[in-house]
């Protein structure tokens, strides 16, 4: 991946911004949504617990080590990032993890990590990325939810259940920002076409999968002007 060209002809040219985007999660979206970023003129930190899934980047996006379920770290960092490149005025949470298990199976640990997880780590992001987004008066931030916290399903109670906590975040957020000029959204996939899943899943079923670029592509017009009216928005990917 490494040398890639950018490509700033399909992109929306309201996102082209000399302003800087914070992704967090190396993951096949938060990869995508990074590479997305850069080719339409932004300034792109990918923000990883782990450097190994941040290797072979393409040119154009700095790699970031922290925890992004640590909010020390996460403040830290973001600090750090705002004083040496300029303010972030996007902000994109890939950032999650899925478990399987009924509710009357959960444990207290499978609950609290996932909660940890796809809950601590979208209000920890948030929270370092407001002050600087106050002070700047503009901001866009968009989280990944899923459609089982919308319409919940049998056999990923504490999945759904941090995922419906994140949805109602996004909901939170939105109305204590969206005053300062910050607007909070979120996409909701239902399943997404991984290499992981491919290996788990059956072909027929993958074949409503959508694609990570596919979900970068609606992420970035969340955080472009062409969606300025949109906040407090959950939008579904759900495929076909």
């Amino acid at each position: 991946m490494n040398g890639r060209e950018a490509d700033t002809t399909s992109h929306d040219p309201a996102v082209a911004d000399s302003g800087l985007a914070i992704v967090a999660g190396a993951g096949p979206v938060g990869r995508a949504t990074a590479v997305a970023l850069a080719e339409a003129g932004r300034t792109v930190v990918l923000i990883n617990r782990s450097l190994d899934a941040m290797r072979e980047l393409p040119d154009g996006i700095r790699p970031e080590l922290a925890d992004p379920t640590d909010a020390a770290q996460v403040k830290t960092a973001i600090d750090r990032l705002a004083a040496e490149l300029g303010p972030p005025t996007v902000l994109v949470n890939t950032v999650g993890m899925y478990t399987m298990g009924d509710a009357i199976e959960t444990t207290p640990d499978a609950l609290k990590r996932s909660l940890d997880v796809n809950l601590g780590a979208a209000l920890w992001l948030s929270q370092a990325v407001a002050t600087h987004m106050k002070h700047a008066g503009t901001g866009a931030i968009v989280h990944i939810a899923s459609r089982p916290a919308l319409e919940p399903a049998a056999g990923v109670a504490a999945y759904s259940i941090s995922k419906a906590a994140l949805v109602h975040l996004t909901k939170v957020l939105d109305v204590e920002l969206r005053p300062h000029g910050i607007r909070i959204n979120a996409v909701a996939p239902q399943l997404i076409d991984t290499a992981q899943n491919r290996a788990a899943i059956p072909a027929g079923v993958m074949a409503h999968a959508v694609a990570p670029e596919a979900i970068a592509e609606a992420i970035l017009f969340l955080v472009s002007d062409g969606s300025a009216p949109i906040s407090g928005a959950i939008v579904p990917v759900y495929g076909g």
